[in-house]
């Protein structure tokens, strides 16, 4: 049977696209379908992002079951369990509603969706509480290249739209470059690890230069969010058939 082109009698194996193309394909693919249809999909790392996401857009209509977990081979059975519409979101191009999303889980998931997302478009979060943790890091990690508007802010409803911006970091003078590797030819989940091996093994005022096959801006915001150590990112080249970035471990 098919939605949206997509047979959901077979697995649906989105390991090698890029990650805002699958929140994308997976997104449509459940608004599609009707109540008591299932698809399965396999991801490359837990796609709980994805669950909030979803619960953010049509409610809680989803039965989400890991059928296997671990390495690189996420397993997922989605069904819808009931009727709903999307919300409107107006302007925004995504949305996360940190009231049906786990406290736990709320810097993971809005940072995960919002690395992927392009210059020039917003994010919009829906609470009870201002986020101010989430406020905090994005002050601090992503200042000069974000802005953070309020377009609700009432006792018991927050409404906030976060506008990504300018991508490239700080100027910084006085780095070698010590490594260059392409990650290419590597599965998702291995270009990871090479990429934060090859970060630990960098000193203050080294670099290394990686090409990857789409934009990793993901990754970039990832480190932002969760590195203790200043770093630099800088695009050398940017597409269609390779990215090519500057990666530099800022002397403190």
């Amino acid at each position: 049977m098919k939605y949206n082109g997509i047979n959901v009698d077979e697995e649906i194996d989105v390991r090698e696209m890029i990650p805002l193309k699958r929140h994308e394909l997976l997104g449509d693919l459940f608004g599609a379908i009707p109540v008591g249809i299932s698809f399965v999909f396999i991801n490359d790392h837990d796609p709980v992002p994805l669950y909030y996401e979803l619960k953010s857009i049509y409610g809680d209509v989803i039965d989400w079951a890991y059928i296997h977990r671990g390495g690189r081979e996420w397993k997922v059975k989605v069904t819808r369990t009931d009727d709903s519409k999307a919300r409107d979101i107006g302007d925004a191009s995504a949305v996360i509603d940190l009231t049906q999303t786990d406290p736990k889980s709320w810097k993971q998931v809005v940072f995960h969706r919002y690395g992927m997302m392009e210059e020039g478009t917003s994010l919009q979060l829906v609470s009870r509480e201002d986020p101010v943790e989430i406020k905090e890091i994005f002050a601090g990690k992503f200042a000069g290249k974000h802005q953070w508007e309020y377009r609700k802010e009432v006792p018991g409803q927050y409404v906030i739209h976060i506008v990504k911006q300018n991508r490239a970091g700080l100027d910084h003078d006085g780095f070698s470059v010590v490594n260059e590797f392409d990650v290419r030819p590597y599965p998702p989940a291995e270009r990871h690890e090479i990429f934060y091996k090859a970060f630990d093994e960098l000193q203050p005022g080294e670099a290394f230069e990686f090409i990857n096959d789409h934009d990793p801006s993901p990754l970039y915001y990832q480190m932002k969010a969760e590195s203790k150590e200043p770093f630099q990112w800088d695009y050398l080249e940017k597409g269609p058939e390779a990215w090519k970035v500057r990666v530099i471990k800022v002397k403190q």
